[in-house]
């Protein structure tokens, strides 16, 4: 598949609304994530839902379990916090409820759902759905299964969870560091899995067996907890606002990372966090539509 991609190196536009556009016309984007068992994920749910409204997202509701509700309330403000089902149906009841355009699944989910609820989720919902963190984690601990329309999936691994998902599929593949075996493994992934792939860390690699495109913005200041949050935000939003999963998953990439470059411009890289990072969304927003009109 590799020799066969197209090399691509075009970044879509900001998504264009209309003057009299209202919240419901701009993406109603369904987060399903945290956890509080021996550890306590509050601020991964959280993190995803800011960046998604500070993405131009018009609505965000984040399924959470009961006991952390109140305090991922407090930190997503903007957002609508219910109850996270434990079963598919209750979870594809509550898609349903809000309308949502798209999901994403996984920020610090932890074991607040089983392997199987996931996988039937994936299956039952047919829309969009952008899948990072423990939601990786639990795929990669399931036989094998075919995904519905798989290029409507977004995979959001860092190395380590490409290899679990790839091992999952009887594939065994060292990922070090290096341009070509990032590359090889992306394209694995989408081998096996048939997803839109989003292979995370120093230039970040983007296929969905088409296409490829490698970063070039970000830097080592993102190495820090609740970054790959912020992107699974970023890129549900810009998915929520009518964009195609690989250009919405490219362009949420490039301004991730051009966030996080003028935050370590203004910080430094040692001092600036996740939180930063959805600070600086709005600068890279405005440059990047700033330089369509030049």
């Amino acid at each position: 598949m590799a020799s066969e991609l197209i090399v691509t190196h075009e970044i879509a536009a900001t998504p264009r609304r209309r003057d009299d556009a209202h919240k419901g016309d701009v993406g109603r984007i369904l987060i399903i994530g945290g956890c509080c068992n021996d550890v306590c994920m509050v601020g991964a749910p959280s993190l995803a839902a800011n960046a998604a409204f500070r993405s131009g997202a018009g609505l965000v509701q984040v399924l959470v379990p009961e006991s952390i509700r109140t305090s991922v309330a407090v930190l997503a403000p903007c957002a609508t916090i219910r109850r996270l089902p434990t079963d598919a149906a209750g979870l594809l009841r509550a898609a349903t409820d809000f309308h949502a355009d798209v999901i994403a699944l996984g920020p610090g989910l932890g074991d607040s759902l089983s392997a199987s609820v996931v996988v039937e989720f994936l299956i039952g919902f047919r829309g969009p759905i952008v899948v990072d963190a423990d939601g990786l984690n639990l795929l990669a601990g399931v036989p094998r299964f075919d995904i519905p329309d798989p290029r409507r999936v977004v995979l959001t691994p860092h190395p380590g969870e490409a290899r679990r998902l790839l091992a999952a599929r009887g594939v065994d593949r060292a990922i070090d560091a290096t341009a070509p075996s990032r590359r090889a493994a992306a394209c694995a992934l989408v081998e096996s899995y048939g997803c839109t792939v989003v292979l995370k860390g120093r230039q970040t690699i983007v296929t969905n067996g088409d296409r490829i495109y490698t970063n070039e913005t970000g830097n080592a200041g993102m190495a820090t907890g609740g970054t790959g949050d912020v992107l699974t935000g970023v890129i549900a939003a810009l998915i929520g606002q009518k964009m195609d999963p690989l250009e919405a998953a490219i362009l949420g990439v490039f301004l991730h990372g051009l966030a996080g470059d003028y935050a370590a411009e203004e910080l430094g890289r040692w001092s600036m966090t996740a939180l930063d990072v959805i600070d600086y969304l709005p600068e890279a927003f405005c440059e990047h539509e700033m330089a369509e009109t030049e």
